[in-house]
């Protein structure tokens, strides 16, 4: 009697079938996840940016208020409720003082001590650069901006950044605001 011995065991196509399956296993949920957290990076940058142009929008408005104020506490006074916003130029606004200045060239990019995002000496650069705009609104031509002096200005906030491997993105945000009150 002869005695056959058969070896048990993997073949190398059955290895290498092993292998890639377990790549593919273990390779696409990284991919994923790799994918998930550069749409969470984004979001998050997106949502920075939109409150820092509603942010912008809203120190202009108190710089105007503040201007309402002062006509309100002394009727004497004779000051344009629009005086220190800049016209027709784009400008930056610290909304910590609400001191604005108008941009030579490209505006700053947006500082952080790690909480607030301002422009202050010793600060961090941040990717974020906050553009602001405003132009008074005709009543003729209600979206025309020509540099005429009238009851309405439009404000533009812009907001640019770039999040990781994508392409610089923007986000831009509008508001009117009135004299209502009069000098």
């Amino acid at each position: 009697m002869m005695i056959q011995k058969t070896k048990t065991g993997f073949t190398l196509i059955e290895t290498l079938i092993a292998i890639t399956l377990l790549m593919l296993a273990v390779i696409e949920p990284m991919a994923l996840t790799a994918q998930s957290l550069k749409s969470a990076y984004y979001a998050r940058d997106q949502i920075t940016a939109s409150s820092l142009a509603q942010e912008a929008i809203e120190a202009v408005r108190s710089v105007r208020d503040a201007q309402i104020l002062e006509v309100a506490e002394d009727p004497s006074v004779s000051i344009d409720i629009f005086g220190p916003i800049p016209v027709d130029k784009d400008f930056i606004i610290d909304t910590t003082t609400n001191a604005m200045a108008e941009c030579t060239g490209a505006c700053p990019p947006l500082q952080t001590n790690g909480t607030l995002y301002a422009y202050s000496a010793g600060w961090t650069n941040t990717g974020f650069t906050r553009t602001v705009r405003a132009c008074y609104v005709q009543p003729v031509a209600p979206f025309d901006c020509n540099g005429v002096a009238s009851d309405e200005m439009r404000l533009r906030a812009t907001v640019v950044w770039r999040t990781g491997s994508y392409a610089a993105r923007s986000i831009v945000i509008s508001e009117n605001l009135y004299r209502w009150v009069s000098n």
